[in-house]
Order: C-alpha cells, then structure tokens, then sequence
C-alpha cells in the first residue's frame, strides 16, 4: 500500500517543488509567455484588422470600378447618340441639298424648254407668214389678173379702212 498511498513527507516535498517550480516560472517565464501570447494576439487582431481593411477597399474598389464601367457606358451611349445625330443630320442635308439640285435642274430644264417652245412657235409662225404670203401672192395674181377685180379689191379695202 505504500505504493498506492504516498507519505506525508513525499507530499510536502512534492508540494515545495511545486511552488519553487511556480514561483520560478512565475518570475522568469510567465512574463516572456505572455508577452509572446498578447504579441500573438496582437499580430492575429492587426492581420484581422488589414484583412478588414483588405476587404473595405476591394469594396470601395469595386464600386468605384463599377462607377467608372458606369460612367464609360453612359460616355459610349452619349457618343453613339452624338454620333447617330450627326449621321441623321448629314443624310437629312444631303437629301436637302438634292432635293435643290434636282428643282434647281427641273427649273433649268423648264427653261430651256420654254426657249425652245418660244423659239419653236417663232419658227412656226414664220413658216406660216411665209407659206401665207406664197398663198396670198397666189391668190391675188390669180384674182387681180384682169382689172376689175383690181378694182373690187382697192374698193374693199377703203371699206375696212372706213371702219377701223
């Protein structure tokens, strides 16, 4: 049984070991211990705190680089819009400008027509002046072959000449 139950001087000097032990680890060990323990601490809430901060400024990152997307597309649209206006614009003046070079040619065209309508008629009515002439020559050598009839013409025209 001795070896189950142990003395009561085995005890006190079990017991004295003990607090030298403690008290030496106490005075030299227990400070380094923790020191080492609040460094590690400290080192793992700084890690914590830049991986907080990490990850505020993905965020911040990220929504600015999704502001910045933003503001590109409106950017691209408003070109595109611009663009798109320009290109309206430039169809829309040269369908103008068309539209008065083709009046302006209809307008040429009319008149160029009309000179040759006018000089047209004026030939026409030179022809007949002419042909009237012939006919009338015609005539009046066939009618005023003999000298009475001479006479009844110069008598018909003092008649209208009375008149007029």
């Amino acid at each position: 049984m001795d070896l189950i139950l142990p003395s009561s001087g085995l005890i006190f000097w079990q017991l004295i070991a003990f607090l030298a032990l403690l008290f030496i680890l106490i005075k030299f060990a227990w400070k380094p211990m923790l020191a080492a323990l609040e460094e590690r601490e400290t080192s793992i809430d700084n890690a914590l705190k830049a991986a907080e901060q990490a990850r505020t400024e993905m965020a911040s990152l990220k929504a600015e680089n999704e502001k910045l997307l933003q503001e590109a597309r409106l950017e691209r649209d408003t070109i595109l819009k611009r663009a798109q206006d320009v290109s309206a614009k430039m169809i829309e003046d040269a369908k103008t400008e068309a539209g008065k070079q083709g009046a302006l040619m209809i307008e040429n065209a009319k008149a160029v027509i009309e000179t040759e309508k006018k000089a047209a008629l004026t030939e026409v009515k030179n022809q007949v002046a002419m042909l009237t002439l012939e006919v009338t020559e015609k005539l009046l050598r066939k009618n005023l072959a003999d000298e009475k009839a001479q006479k009844e013409l110069v008598d018909e025209f003092i008649k209208d000449l009375k008149l007029n």
